[in-house]
């Protein structure tokens, strides 16, 4: 018996980044298989500057993210990613990336996922950036995903609205706020919220709460 998992979360999102682990388990157990849902949150009308009052916000938020779970947020990060002059707090281009990882090798789209997030909070690099993207898809031998992110067509775009579309009309139908969030589907179709708390909470709770019912 097998066990589908929505994940709903935002590629520039410091507590999606703190679930990764569990996220990384989940994948590799046996029967379980996770399908990733970009809410958008931080895109399109979500996006904003990085100005100095957001990028003090964000530090002070990702320091507690670190205290709390352990997920390292370096002073490559703070200096190049929150300290860049005129820089962007945008998740539309690695939604974008990501989308086009699930037209490609769907079943790496998790993995490339965490490479993004260790890409941006450990390395420092700026994954709003079309050519960084590419450049990560590239080293891990995804060509093809990388070519569709320096080069986006309208179908590809048309692709990431439908998911961002499905992946906000999912939050709504079971009431989550916020990400991440997962989603059992159980049997008959019907959906079952596990909350963030479970994410960043002891594995074998979490597991027992997604194999449940």
């Amino acid at each position: 018996m097998s066990t589908t998992l929505t994940y709903l979360f935002d590629p520039l999102c410091g507590w999606c980044y703190a679930a990764a682990p569990a996220l990384a388990r989940l994948q590799a157990t046996p029967g379980v298989h996770v399908a990733l849902a970009p809410t958008g949150l931080f895109a399109g009308a979500g996006a904003r500057p990085m100005d100095a009052q957001f990028a003090a916000y964000a530090w002070s938020n990702d320091q507690r993210i670190e205290k709390l779970t352990g997920q390292p947020f370096t002073q490559a990060y703070r200096d190049r990613i929150l300290g860049a002059a005129e820089g962007r707090f945008d998740s539309g281009p690695a939604t974008l990336a990501l989308t086009a990882m699930a037209e490609t090798e769907a079943e790496r789209e998790l993995d490339v996922l965490h490479a993004l997030q260790r890409a941006r909070y450990v390395d420092g690099r700026d994954t709003a950036d079309a050519q960084v993207l590419a450049d990560v898809l590239t080293a891990l031998g995804l060509a093809d995903a990388a070519a569709k992110v320096l080069s986006p067509d309208a179908a590809l775009r048309a692709a990431m609205a439908e998911r961002v579309s499905k992946a906000q009309a999912t939050m709504q139908t079971v009431g989550a706020r916020g990400v991440p969030q997962l989603v059992v589907t159980g049997q008959g179709g019907a959906l079952r919220l596990i909350g963030s708390d479970a994410l960043l909470g002891p594995h074998e709770g979490l597991l027992a709460q997604v194999l449940a019912g």
